[in-house]
């Protein structure tokens, strides 16, 4: 991707290792790049992002039916760390989220 850094885990190792104490970070990688940077952040500590936004396919190189296959594809690499998923309410307090998400601009006048 034109203006980022390289995506590799000793890159994204030398990132962490500057990040402050206590701070809380995560990585997002596009394409096929996503799926090594998924496994060398949460072996670093840090959090993951998936999607359709940032690629289609599972780590096997198929093409995934929807993000739901993605995110199955991140939590077993998560675990596979040795760490767990947060919960979404958990997800929410670690980054300084409100309880419930607005939704008020979703719903009918």
């Amino acid at each position: 991707m034109l203006g980022g850094i390289s995506a590799t885990a000793s890159n994204l190792r030398h990132m962490a290792s500057v990040v402050p104490e206590g701070s809380t970070w995560g990585v997002i990688a596009v394409s096929r790049e996503q799926w090594r940077m998924v496994e060398a952040a949460a072996s670093l500590g840090g959090n993951v992002r998936v999607g359709f936004e940032d690629n289609f396919y599972v780590p096997s190189g198929d093409m995934a039916p929807s993000n739901g296959e993605l995110v199955e594809a991140a939590v077993a690499i998560v675990r596979s760390a040795g760490r767990e998923v947060a919960e979404p309410d958990v997800a929410r307090s670690i980054l300084s989220l409100p309880p419930e998400p607005d939704r008020s601009a979703l719903r009918a006048p």
